[in-house]
């Protein structure tokens, strides 16, 4: 059987590339992102207001097939980035001291697809960032954008080295730490009190680490059906992120 042709999630010294219309036009409309290259079937092309020293390049759907994965949806329009600048959480705690927007805290979630969904939810909520681990999360990625649907863009997020220290960090600054985990006695409705909210989400099926649990001020669960076992992360992190919504609206 024929090999499937490997094809590339980055582009020049390792920058990501993106691709579908939110991501690339997100990243086009980001004052801190510098988009280095920019390729796109004429009709994409045309329906953007692109600056004049950007590089273009027009390429059919065949060529542009072959800069992303197998099977990416493009849609016409694939981009060539750099990573977006590292934000360290102090700075982000800082961002949100006057405001009482909530922080989503994951713990070795590292499936592109479910963090891209998480950032997703977390613009639609106005959460104050994302917290992941530096070494078991995934990097800045196409894949990423594609299904954070612009979001990569517009909510920052932090990458730590050791999450406990970063967990103390956040219960400093005056959080309240909510660990999500099916085996909790109470509901997330009963866990978030009135306080600054940090979700802290574990990986699908590990869930969250002992550490990490031991590191939270209340864990909870959400009040699922007993048909099911659990919920996908990303899933919960919307379900969870509502939560906290409503609760302000209410408050």
């Amino acid at each position: 059987m024929a090999r499937r042709p490997h094809r590339p999630s980055t582009g020049t010294a390792g920058r990501p590339r993106l691709w579908g219309r939110h991501a690339v036009i997100a990243a086009l409309a980001n004052p801190e992102r510098t988009v280095r290259k920019l390729w796109g079937t004429r009709e994409a092309l045309q329906a953007l207001n692109l600056p004049p020293v950007l590089p273009v390049t027009y390429a059919d759907v065949a060529d542009l097939g072959r800069l992303v994965p197998a099977d990416a949806p493009h849609q016409g329009l694939v981009a060539e980035v750099e990573p977006l600048e590292d934000i360290w959480l102090g700075e982000l705690l800082e961002r949100g001291r006057e405001d009482g927007r909530p922080l989503v805290v994951l713990d070795q979630v590292t499936d592109p697809h479910n963090l891209g969904a998480i950032l997703r939810s977390a613009a639609a909520f106005d959460a104050l960032g994302l917290v992941t681990q530096d070494r078991h999360a995934p990097p800045e990625s196409g894949t990423v954008a594609r299904a954070a649907s612009g979001a990569l863009e517009t909510v920052p997020w932090v990458r730590v080295v050791n999450l406990a220290r970063a967990l103390e960090e956040i219960a400093e600054a005056g959080f309240w730490r909510v660990g999500l985990t099916g085996h909790a006695s109470q509901t997330l409705a009963q866990a978030m009190g009135r306080q600054r909210l940090a979700i802290v989400l574990g990986a699908e099926g590990e869930g969250l680490r002992q550490n990490t649990e031991a590191h939270c001020d209340e864990l909870a669960r959400l009040p699922i059906s007993a048909k099911v076992e659990s919920l996908n992360v990303s899933n919960a992190a919307a379900i969870a992120l509502y939560a906290a919504a409503s609760r302000a609206a209410t408050a």
